[in-house]
């Protein structure tokens, strides 16, 4: 396909009659005040966020469906919108928490009027047992609650009913907001080890089909690749009752139909939708359409280390200045986001973050740099997208391959299965260059280091390692923001990225979210997807 004809305007489809799945959709429920109908792109692989390979779209059960010790509070954007606030934390469970003198523990009080669904009381234990379980499955959830300092079942403690006890294995600034993050769920334990086995003491096989926990909503049905419905847990306490009572959250491959649905109102909230799309539909006056910048995220270009000229930073160094930026913003992202490219210096004058790179398309340097890398004729080099991100990824690759062809890199584009992409870009880390959308949850430098230039961590796609990025992030992670040492680790940190460049970032990406006019209490949420609890209809 020509650049030029991919990035052409494409035609919507012209009625119902063309969508195979429309005579199945619950049409009538779009306008019902208490049904809110979702349309998005992918659903759950999974019912449990903490079974290894479970998918991002599944972190919306672990929300809706399941609580927390604590949660997030809510900020209001300039432009209305509201989204988390990591720095202030509202209770779920736990009613109270304080430290004790030694700062050394933090004590949890846990409400006596909160069940499960089955209507057995949440306790001290349950949490225990939840905990226990997340530090020990391995993979990403052990992974996210060690960026807490949550590391080992000895740390947590239930000493009777309503207290539950977290014992710090070091004072760190992450501790209490990485106990919102959708990981720390708390399972009703009578449950799950009633259907636990000997070879699956944690219940791993009952979990991943079959909810057990004390959510606002309770899960109606799940047909994998199809629907999720949630329905209101109406003896909910451990927040605001939600004000939708049913969320049917259809998956509908094709973008094209989710605005479609959309359009014609058989849809109150469509997601996933492509940058042109939003970037259209906010010219309308017809629907609410939300952008917010994604915290921590970049969009961005990763080079892969064990391919041999990546090994080189000049290499590296003359792929940043080869990059179209702004012809990749404009024609590809369609502006919805924040560029980062263009920075002043090669030195941070902020521990701002994210905050642009001090690179910007200039051909003649990148090929100076090539050849004092011993590269003058340039290479040959596949390039790879997530053919399941398409929408952005396709355009993106054919403008780079443009970019790259003039400084002697030839690159092929290689579309990768968006059911492949995980286990080839992340787990096996054997793409040379490949694009990639990395967002954390904690918008701290040091945060989105541990996740992705950590050797052997699932993020780090390009096989990165730098002893002293390590040695840095390891002895920030944990310190306060006004650490006297925190600032300069950072801009040393920062200076690092800059200079190796094993990621180039190109525009921190923005979380679009189209609704219709009636659908209200949207909040733009941690995990990058729908937070139902907050929602109402008019």
């Amino acid at each position: 396909m020509r650049r030029r004809d991919f990035l052409k305007t494409t035609g919507l489809a012209a009625g119902a009659a063309a969508f195979p799945l429309f005579r199945h959709f619950p049409a009538e429920a779009a306008g019902r005040n208490d049904t809110l109908v979702v349309v998005t792109g992918a659903g759950p692989n999974s019912m449990d966020i903490q079974r290894q390979g479970t998918n991002r779209p599944a972190y919306q059960i672990a929300v809706n469906l399941y609580d927390r010790l604590v949660g997030y509070s809510t900020k209001t954007l300039p432009n209305g919108t509201k989204m988390y606030d990591y720095t202030q934390l509202t209770p779920e469970v736990a009613e109270s928490w304080t430290f004790a003198e030694d700062g050394m523990a933090i004590i949890f009080k846990i409400r006596k009027d909160a069940t499960f669904w089955d209507g057995t009381p949440i306790t001290a234990h349950d949490v225990k047992w939840s905990f226990d379980r997340s530090v020990s499955l391995g993979g990403f959830p052990t992974v996210q609650m060690k960026a807490g300092s949550l590391e080992k079942p000895d740390q947590f403690e239930a000493l009777d009913d309503q207290t539950f006890v977290i014992k710090l294995l070091r004072k760190s600034k992450l501790t209490l907001p990485d106990l919102g993050v959708p990981v720390p769920i708390i399972y009703n334990s009578k449950v799950a080890k009633a259907n636990a086995t000997e070879k699956d003491p944690w219940a791993t096989e009952y979990l991943h089909r079959t909810p057990a926990g004390g959510g606002a909503f309770m899960l109606e049905r799940w047909d994998p690749g199809q629907q999720t419905v949630y329905k209101r847990f109406d003896n909910w306490k451990n927040g605001e009752l939600p004000g939708i009572s049913r969320v049917i959250i259809r998956e509908i491959p094709s973008a094209s139909t989710r605005r479609a649905l959309l359009e014609r109102g058989d849809a109150d909230v469509s997601l996933d939708l492509p940058s042109k799309d939003f970037a259209e539909l906010t010219k309308s006056d017809k629907f609410t359409i939300t952008g917010v910048p994604i915290e921590n995220s970049l969009l961005a270009i990763g080079l892969n280390l064990d391919f041999e000229p990546f090994q080189n930073k000049l290499v590296r160094q003359a792929v940043a200045y080869a990059v179209p930026y702004d012809q990749i913003f404009k024609q590809a992202a369609f502006e919805r986001g924040i560029p980062m490219w263009g920075g002043k210096s090669f030195s941070p004058a902020t521990i701002e973050w994210p905050q642009p790179f001090p690179y910007d398309t200039d051909y003649d340097k990148a090929k100076e740099l090539l050849k004092e890398a011993g590269f003058a004729d340039g290479f040959d080099v596949p390039l790879s997208f997530d053919l399941a991100q398409s929408d952005w990824s396709e355009p993106m690759s054919l403008l780079l391959q443009e970019g790259l062809a003039k400084i002697g890199i030839k690159a092929t584009i290689e579309k990768i299965p968006g059911a492949n992409w995980r286990t080839i870009a992340l787990v096996e880390k054997k793409l040379p260059m490949h694009l990639k959308n990395f967002g954390g949850w904690l918008n701290y430098p040091d945060y989105y280091s541990f996740w992705v230039y950590q050797k052997d961590r699932l993020f780090n796609s390009m096989n990165y390692h730098n002893p002293e990025v390590e040695a840095l992030t390891d002895a920030s992670l944990h310190l306060e923001v006004d650490h006297p040492d925190y600032e300069p680790n950072m801009k040393r940190l920062l200076t690092i990225f800059f200079d190796e460049v094993p990621v180039i970032p190109i525009y921190q990406p923005y979380l679009d979210v189209a609704m219709q006019k009636n659908v209200t209490g949207y909040k733009y949420y941690a995990h990058r997807l729908l937070d139902c609890r907050t929602f109402s209809k008019t």
